[in-house]
């Protein structure tokens, strides 16, 4: 893979966008199935795909609240990054390929290893 030499602003923009996209993630695993109270459900008996839902209480206040500034800071940055000066010093393939390699730039040798298997 070839070497950028990616801006400091540029990384960091990247790192935190790692980081946000980690505990979004993190945030919507202990989210109910439905941002607003609605009651559960079962497919019919004889589907081919089981299925069974519980009530959804709906997301809480700070839920709702933690879910949004989470979503929005993520597109911030991933304006941040999309529209970044450095991607103008680049053409052609170099900018696909620089993309990507801005992507792994924080990774450790041992993600490079788990990413490769």
């Amino acid at each position: 893979m070839a070497e950028y030499d990616f801006p400091e602003d540029l990384t960091a923009a990247q790192l935190e966008m790692h980081q946000t996209r980690a505990a979004y993630r993190v945030l919507c695993e202990t989210l109910p199935w439905s941002a607003v109270p609605l009651p559960g459900y079962e497919r019919p008996e004889g589907h081919h795909y089981p299925f069974r839902r519980e009530d959804s209480p709906g997301y809480t206040e700070e839920q709702t609240e933690q879910e949004a500034r989470l979503r929005a800071r993520m597109l911030e940055l991933s304006i941040q990054i999309g529209t970044h000066p450095f991607w103008d010093t680049l053409s052609g393939p170099d900018v696909v390929a620089a993309r990507s390699a801005l992507k792994h730039v924080h990774d450790t040798p041992a993600d490079e290893a788990d990413a490769a298997a």
